[in-house]
């Protein structure tokens, strides 16, 4: 039974003797949906946390204070800059290129039927995903002023651009793209501006030896890890089926069954495969499968059907393993691996409805055309790719042309003697472990943590 129905009986039964007009039911009927779009809102913004711990966990414990508070940080930064310049350029009147009003929401009365108020609500929550996964980039060695710096510019001329592309009725969209929930705008946006951070970075202190080869730099808390997959698992479901903006059909219900289907399956697959060429089953790899599903699938849960869903998170919960390890072969070190979660699951994500979109599903989402195995040919896949293509392009030569100006001005890397200590102390002053000054600290470390704080004062 569809929702909006379910309400409605449930209020005639509350209220017998009332007759209800038809303008009445269309009203219940919009409030149900408003209702719905604030709900995944709110579950979007709940993947904060799960970043915080994902990242915090994936990290080492003389970081942790650190990468949880920025994640706290950012995210009220990017709602402000959204706020006032992003939503604008994304969502506002402009061209194939660029949105040219709704600076700080002025002018908008309505965005596709929808209050701006609740458009807006919905829309900052996905920008400050983004940002998070960009600023996984820079983790455990950029100095807190670049995320203050970066973090402006990315909600403002980055990620904005990208979804008025997309989602704004820019160019992409006038060509069918499709990417119901951020595969391209949110997570390969967000990768490309991580990668290019931590190629600019450079890798941090230890991670490879003098010949090349990468040292293990163990995170200081799997647990952490573990319950930070989860938490972003279940506010997903506000990032996908929450994009349907309505409960006004039973689309919101499929999405919500492909997102379950492809993650469960890149689960899977991606610990069977660690397990398979490892000879051990490697619970990162099987976390950063989880989470490479999900970022496949949010491009195609309303195009594809079930078995394509299951299809779709097993090539990308095997593709996130093997490709982090081509990349830490290639000397780059990513932390929190967003360079093969989010960009390579969000690349495969993205070309999949170019195979997978059924005819029956494009015709109820209206954007694009059927994929290659239905019978459509090349033409959606090739949409598919120039998107990929374009967006990875300006994302990188933008991202590269901000750090590279702060790099070369204020500098974008902690010292050497700060980074070895930690970030905990020497961007904010306190451990997130205390216990880490405590008396059972060896006498070295304890002699480097007073020298600092006296050098800090």
């Amino acid at each position: 039974m569809k929702m909006w129905y379910l309400s409605i009986l449930v209020l005639l039964c509350l209220f017998p003797q009332t007759a209800w007009a038809a303008g009445e039911v269309e009203q219940v009927a919009k409030s149900a949906d408003f209702l719905w779009i604030v709900v995944s809102a709110i579950l979007v913004i709940f993947m904060q946390p799960g970043f915080a711990l994902l990242e915090a966990g994936s990290t080492r414990m003389k970081n942790a204070g650190h990468v949880a508070g920025k994640t706290v940080f950012t995210f009220g930064l990017s709602t402000l800059v959204f706020w006032a310049i992003g939503y604008g350029i994304a969502f506002g009147e402009g061209n194939p290129l660029v949105g040219l009003t709704g600076f700080l929401l002025q002018g908008f009365n309505d965005v596709a039927g929808i209050p701006v108020s609740i458009h807006f609500f919905f829309q900052f929550a996905f920008a400050g995903v983004s940002l998070a996964i960009a600023c996984g980039g820079f983790a455990e060695r950029a100095k807190l002023s670049v995320y203050l710096i970066f973090g402006i510019l990315f909600t403002a001329i980055i990620y904005p651009v990208i979804g008025h592309w997309v989602w704004g009725g820019g160019w992409l969209a006038e060509h069918g793209k499709q990417d119901f929930a951020g595969s391209t705008v949110v997570h390969l946006t967000g990768a490309t501006a991580a990668l290019v951070a931590t190629m600019l970075l450079k890798p941090r202190l230890g991670k490879f030896t003098a010949d090349g080869k990468a040292n293990f730099l163990p995170g200081h808390n799997q647990v952490y890890t573990v319950l930070g997959v989860f938490v972003l698992w279940v506010g997903w479901f506000g990032f996908n089926a929450g994009s349907t903006l309505s409960v006004n059909s039973d689309l919101f219900g499929h999405v919500a069954m492909t997102t379950q289907l492809a993650t469960a399956a890149a689960a899977v697959f991606a610990f069977l495969a660690s397990w398979m060429y490892n000879g051990k089953a490697d619970i990162t790899a099987m976390l950063n499968g989880t989470l490479a599903g999900l970022v496949a699938i949010t491009a195609s849960c309303a195009f594809v059907e079930a078995w394509a869903a299951v299809v779709i998170g097993a090539i990308a919960g095997v593709l996130a393993y093997f490709m982090s390890i081509y990349v830490e072969r290639k000397g780059i070190d990513d932390p929190i691996y967003a360079v093969s979660v989010h960009g390579i699951a969000g690349v495969w994500g993205t070309l999949s409805t170019g195979f997978f979109a059924a005819p029956r599903l494009v015709e109820i989402v209206g954007v694009g055309k059927e994929g290659l195995f239905y019978g459509g040919g090349l033409h959606q896949l090739g949409v598919q790719a120039i998107g990929v293509l374009a967006c990875f392009a300006y994302v990188a030569v933008v991202s590269y042309i901000v750090i590279a100006i702060l790099k070369a001005t204020i500098g974008i890397r902690v010292s050497e003697e700060e980074e070895i200590l930690g970030l905990d102390l020497s961007e904010h002053g306190a451990y997130g472990y205390p216990e880490h000054l405590s008396d059972d600290a060896s006498p070295s470390k304890r002699f480097q943590t007073e020298s600092f704080i006296q050098k800090s004062v």
